[in-house]
């Protein structure tokens, strides 16, 4: 699965992430899924709050990260095993993970620029 198949993947034809789509691609449960990005499991559940701008952001932003670290993680499972548990020395040993839920993606993605370019953690 190439980086761009992966990404392409996660969504519907509509444009927005396909929680379904996703979870199956993680091999977790949707429920799993919410609570991964600080969700009820009601908003990746049901079509009328999967449409949510705040629902889409999050799974976007899981999205956006996983298809980043998954190059050198070696696949999607293990992209999200380092989403989930690695600490991020340079953010108080928090996990991406904590920080997407926190509505840090941001930082997340400017740590992982800096580490791309040979910067220090």
């Amino acid at each position: 699965m190439s980086e761009t198949t992966f990404l392409s993947d996660a969504f519907d034809p509509s444009g927005l992430v396909a929680a379904e789509r996703l979870s199956s691609m993680l091999h977790i449960t949707r429920g799993e899924l919410a609570a991964t990005l600080g969700l009820s499991r009601d908003a990746v559940s049901k079509s009328a709050r999967l449409g949510r701008p705040a629902t889409q952001a999050r799974l976007r932003d899981m999205v956006e990260i996983l298809n980043r670290v998954r190059p050198w993680a070696g696949s999607a499972q293990q992209a999200f095993a380092w989403y989930r548990s690695q600490p991020l020395p340079s953010f108080g040993d928090q996990t991406a993970e904590a920080l997407v839920r926190e509505g840090r993606a941001n930082v997340v993605r400017r740590y992982l620029d800096r580490i791309a370019t040979g910067g220090y953690a």
